[in-house]
């Protein structure tokens, strides 16, 4: 378990580098960036192994009804991250879509995983997305305001989320995760 928790640290830290110490991250200047996305490499890493060799303590199980609101959920993690790539209308009341949609994807997957491996890994990516707007907002100030975008980009963001969302179940039912129940 300790393995998962340093690499949920790793994580939440290596993000939150750049806004809780910017003059030392600028110090830094490039190199910067690599030594971040190695670290962030190195947290993806301990989580994943972490994950795999946690011992668990089980206090719920998987229903259809929980799967099926993950997958809801999902859905809508896929589209509200798209959205932030493509500038669609829900981003007028989601200021960090990005981190919304990671949100909405670790609380999706708590529903159906309901032992302690799974509230270490998605309740901390949680609580650092939110961790992290928080901090984001107080650096940066109010939004700039709202530009309505095409409906192409609603379109499309639509189609990239389905995209993502059947490619992800096809990669989990691969590694032998049935998303589906």
């Amino acid at each position: 378990m300790l393995i998962l928790i340093l690499g949920v640290a790793l994580w939440a830290g290596a993000h939150l580098f750049k806004r809780l110490a910017p003059a030392r991250r600028a110090g830094l200047g490039d190199k910067g960036k690599g030594l971040v996305s190695a670290a962030l490499v190195v947290a993806i890493v301990l989580m994943v192994i972490g994950y795999r060799t946690a011992d668990s303590a089980v206090l719920w199980g998987r229903s259809p009804a929980l799967v099926g609101i993950n997958n809801l959920l999902m859905l809508l993690a896929f589209y509200i991250y798209a959205a932030s790539v493509r500038g669609t209308r829900i981003t007028r009341w989601i200021r960090h879509a990005q981190l919304t949609a990671v949100l909405v994807w670790s609380t999706a997957h708590l529903l159906v995983n309901g032992d302690t491996p799974s509230f270490v890994l998605f309740g901390g990516l949680a609580v650092w997305s939110v961790v992290q707007m928080l901090v984001i907002n107080r650096g940066e100030g109010p939004r700039a305001p709202y530009v309505a975008p095409a409906m192409k980009s609603e379109v499309l963001a639509g189609v990239i989320s389905v995209v993502a969302f059947s490619l992800v179940a096809a990669i989990h039912l691969w590694l032998g995760y049935n998303p589906f129940g």
